[in-house]
């Protein structure tokens, strides 16, 4: 039987609970359906120390080993992430002892990666220094202003940068982990590992479009988030920058400079985001014609719509709502992939 491939995701307490679980169910499965004349994969969960360790929903995980324990050849790194909420703002969870254990053990693992807020831990260990990287859309800003020599995109699913790889938020980590079933055994055993978990092999568009790009947390007494606040309530409205200025009782100039400096944006491109987000929501939720839902979020017309997809989610807005739209209430039968599951000795070799 061929040796399986090891893979140790890092955790510690407050960790999200399915940057753990999401990759190792990827390799688990794979390693399901690879069958035993191939080698799979076996995960283990290192911590601090072994035991109980509590997850941020609550659910207690099992750790397997201390991380100072962690001996022999790791093939895969995973250091999974948590985000606080501390004052209406984000906070990447950072753990000393994890980032110290990181930058001994990281260089000595075939391929390193991070899921989630992960990658603020393999920023802080220096694992990341003159890489392009990604995090979850909510702490990109925050990881791009602390780590300056790390290129941060914050619209890809995953990024592989040599042997290091990051990825989005959350569930993004289950998209890593199965190009990585691609990438060791090839995309026939990654197809069939998709279709058992009922997941797409690779998702259109970036993490832009699960996104909210309205990050206002609550009201601040700010006049321009105020102005932010008014503008996502009403998508439709005239929000030409002369309108937004009389409304303001400010110069057209003044407004646009106050506005770059408060959000780092346009408030063109600012309203551009509020529109698609309101088709986005409206394409999701509604049965409206693709008409419609260009009048109502403001976008005007359907070439316009088709166009801010195109720029802002990498998709179009039919092939947005296929795959996004919101089932029925009730009655509802989902559809499993057309085609029979591939058998182990079905699936052939990379």
């Amino acid at each position: 039987m061929p040796a399986s491939r090891r893979v140790v995701i890092v955790a510690f307490p407050g960790v999200e609970l399915l940057d753990v679980t999401g990759p190792a169910e990827v390799f688990s499965v794979a390693s399901g359906i690879a069958g035993a004349d191939r080698p799979g994969y076996r995960v283990e969960i290192a911590a601090t120390r072994a035991g109980e360790l509590p997850t941020s929903s609550g659910v207690r995980l099992v750790a397997d080993v201390a991380l100072e324990e962690v001996g022999g050849q790791v093939d895969t790194l995973l250091v999974s992430g948590a985000i606080n909420l501390v004052d209406g703002g984000v906070e990447p969870v950072t753990d000393a002892a994890v980032v110290e254990w990181l930058r001994t053990a990281a260089p000595q693992a075939r391929r390193t990666a991070s899921v989630c807020a992960g990658a603020h831990l393999l920023a802080a260990a220096g694992l990341l220094d003159g890489l392009s990287a990604t995090t979850h859309w909510l702490t990109a800003e925050r990881l791009a202003a602390d780590y300056p020599q790390i290129a941060v995109d914050p619209d890809p699913i995953f990024i592989r940068a040599g042997q290091v790889w990051t990825c989005a938020g959350v569930t993004s980590g289950m998209d890593m982990a199965l190009a990585m079933v691609a990438e060791d055994h090839g995309q026939a055993l990654a197809l069939a590992t998709a279709r058992m978990m009922v997941m797409y092999v690779k998702r259109s568009g970036g993490q832009s479009q699960f996104s909210v790009p309205l990050s206002i947390h609550a009201p601040s007494g700010d006049r321009i988030d105020e102005l932010r606040l008014w503008i996502a309530d009403h998508p439709a409205d005239d929000l030409s920058i002369e309108t937004l200025a009389e409304r303001m009782h400010l110069s057209v100039r003044h407004l646009a400079r106050l506005f770059r400096q408060r959000t780092g944006s346009t408030p063109a491109s600012y309203i551009e985001a509020v529109r698609v987000e309101t088709a986005r929501r409206l394409l999701e939720e509604t049965d409206r014609s693709l008409p419609d839902v260009a009048t109502a979020s403001g976008l005007g017309s359907v070439e316009t719509l088709h166009r801010a997809f195109r720029r802002r989610l990498v998709t179009t807005p039919a092939e947005y709502r296929r795959r996004f739209r919101s089932p029925p209430a009730a009655d509802t039968v989902g559809a499993f992939p057309d085609g029979p599951l591939p058998l182990p000795d079905q699936i052939p070799a990379p």
